[in-house]
């Protein structure tokens, strides 16, 4: 029960002032920044054959992360949760309505709106990453690539959006959205639990995903060292090793 996470932050006593406390923890902040990187570099790399390499090892991380995410909106702290932010269609209007009203409702943690765009970020990568996996792989046809393509742009139209209402909402709370989620801090209703930093759990999943890109780059530079000295001129799969 995170009642009180799911209310806005208002109505509050008088000398009870906002304060700015942890809201996001380590791992969801390294996430955040993580997946950025990965789908702004996988997008910006979509059209290069020499980069081929890099756009699969990103798409790959994307899919990883998604995982991750998922299982730390149940596991993670208090507004990692999506118990904590995951909202109806009543309270989402009712949060636009206040935005426009010029008197916006303010969340510790995820606003209503927010929610709905990180809900449907993370369903698209998932969709991204499994018809980019698919058309890796050739399990179909190049109908695949079109269908690859648009989720991809689908998914620039929600980042865009989202980065709009991030500014929007910043301006109109009068703090730095984009700032919390490096610092982790961000105000909140007085009396609201500070969160724990959970470096340990990031530790493991920044090693970890270096740890998977060090092996894409080793698997990808092996077969091309290897295929060197056993070139043998009446063998024609020489050139097939990717």
């Amino acid at each position: 029960m995170n009642h009180m996470h799911a209310r806005p932050a208002e109505g509050k006593p008088p000398g009870c002032a906002p304060s700015r406390i942890r809201v996001w923890d380590l791992p969801v902040r390294l996430f955040h920044w993580l997946m950025a990187f990965c789908f702004a570099g996988a997008y910006l790399t979509a059209e290069m054959d020499a980069w081929r390499q890099v756009h699969v090892t990103l798409g790959y991380t994307m899919a990883a992360l998604v995982c991750f995410r998922i299982v730390w909106g149940f596991a993670g702290t208090d507004y990692a949760r999506f118990s904590s932010f995951v909202r109806g269609p009543r309270a989402t209007l009712s949060y636009l309505r206040s935005m426009f009203s010029g008197r916006p409702q303010h969340f510790t943690g995820h606003n209503p709106a927010g929610a709905v765009a990180i809900v449907l970020m993370l369903a698209i990568a998932i969709a991204l990453a499994g018809s980019g996996w698919l058309l890796y792989t050739e399990r179909t046809g190049q109908w695949m690539e079109d269908v690859h393509e648009l989720i991809a742009n689908l998914m620039l139209v929600v980042v865009l959006i989202h980065i709009g209402g991030v500014l929007a909402a910043s301006l109109m709370h009068r703090e730095n959205l984009a700032k919390a989620m490096i610092t982790g801090r961000k105000q909140a209703a007085s009396g609201a639990p500070q969160q724990g930093l959970r470096a340990g759990t990031a530790l493991v999943l920044l090693l970890a995903v270096l740890a998977f890109w060090w092996w894409q780059g080793s698997s990808a530079q092996t077969p091309a060292l290897g295929a060197t000295p056993a070139a043998a001129p009446h063998d024609g799969h020489g050139g097939d090793d990717d």
